[in-house]
């Protein structure tokens, strides 16, 4: 082996100095790297696994809030929709109060232009009564001949419009 380069003493002096290193490194460095290593390890899967606990509760609570966000929407929709009724039923009820005044009012009015159509019916009657019995008075005073009774009926006229003026 000589000839290969290989010196035997020398190779059986780096394999006892390599064979006492292993065992040196062995009984004080490889369990420490180790357990380093495996304590790393430890720390990855635990960060990885709170990493994934905190996309989950990410994720519900994002799904709360969009469950939470749906209903608040749903009951907006509904408060409006209680709003429009409540104000179509106000504007139906001013509507009708409305027409209900304009009823009464037109009752009213229909009411007092009867009593005043009486009341101006009722005067009529009376001054053509007092007219009536006025000229008959007078026909009964004097006895008349056709043109006396056409002085009297236009004296009555004349009289008549005279106290209405």
């Amino acid at each position: 082996m000589a000839e290969l380069g290989f010196h035997w003493p020398s190779l059986v002096v780096y394999l006892v100095n390599f064979t006492i290193l292993l065992v040196v490194l062995y009984k004080f460095a490889y369990k420490r790297i180790l357990d380093m290593l495996d304590e790393r390890s430890q720390k990855i899967a635990d960060s990885l696994a709170e990493a994934e606990a905190v996309r989950q509760e990410s994720s519900d609570a994002r799904t709360q809030l969009e469950e939470q966000l749906s209903a608040n929407r749903q009951e907006a929709q509904q408060m409006l929709e209680q709003a429009r009724q409540v104000a179509e039923n106000e504007r139906q009820q001013i509507a009708e109060q409305a027409r209900q005044e304009a009823d009464n009012l037109l009752a009213r009015a229909r009411i007092e232009i009867q009593q005043e159509t009486d009341a101006a019916v009722q005067e009529v009657r009376q001054h053509f009564s007092e007219l009536a019995i006025t000229a008959a008075e007078k026909i009964l005073q004097s006895s008349i001949d056709k043109s006396k009774h056409s002085e009297l009926i236009e004296n009555v006229l004349v009289e008549d419009s005279n106290n209405n003026s």
